[in-house]
């Protein structure tokens, strides 16, 4: 790499972070406008992850009152996910996509789907045989993509939505 090839990446870069902040900041405002009007209390939460804005609403309260945004196996959180990414969307014009968490779920989620990948992975690597899981969302099969691929082997998804699951592959 040139010096001037060095530099045009390092600018892209930033200039890459600086809209990620700006859709987390956004995504923090249409957040906290929402929390108003369903008079719950959160905390807001913005960082940069893996190339996307991540935003996570968090309480220092003990109770269950923030899980009802997330609702009955993440429903709630996938919808209001959306209705964010089209909030930062309306602003910006470009297409977001950022990642909500509400309460911890989503993080308590990746642990529990990257457990089933690592031993889905092991089951193929015993067996010989393809291993099919159950039908996921495509946050919870990237997920298991990644931890099939931590632990060395291949997956692919099939089927079609809402229907579509993992198959992990023997080498």
């Amino acid at each position: 790499m040139t010096e001037g090839t060095t530099s045009a990446a390092a600018a892209e870069g930033a200039d890459t972070l600086t809209r990620l902040e700006q859709e987390g900041e956004i995504a923090a405002d249409y957040l906290e406008g929402l929390l108003d009007i369903a008079d719950l209390d959160g905390d807001i939460d913005m960082d940069v992850e893996a190339d996307r804005a991540s935003v996570s609403i968090i309480s220092d309260v003990a109770g269950r009152d923030l899980y009802k945004l997330v609702g009955r196996d993440g429903e709630v959180l996938e919808a209001l996910q959306e209705l964010t990414r089209l909030a930062v969307h309306r602003e910006t014009g470009d297409r977001s996509r950022l990642m909500l968490d509400i309460a911890g779920y989503r993080a308590k989620k990746r642990t529990e789907l990257s457990e089933l990948g690592a031993k889905a992975a092991a089951d193929a690597r015993n067996s010989g045989e393809p291993v099919k899981l159950d039908p996921m969302t495509p946050f919870e099969r990237k997920v298991v993509h990644d931890a099939v691929k931590a632990a060395g082997l291949r997956s692919e998804s099939e089927g079609e939505e809402p229907q579509r699951f993992v198959v992990v592959l023997p080498n």
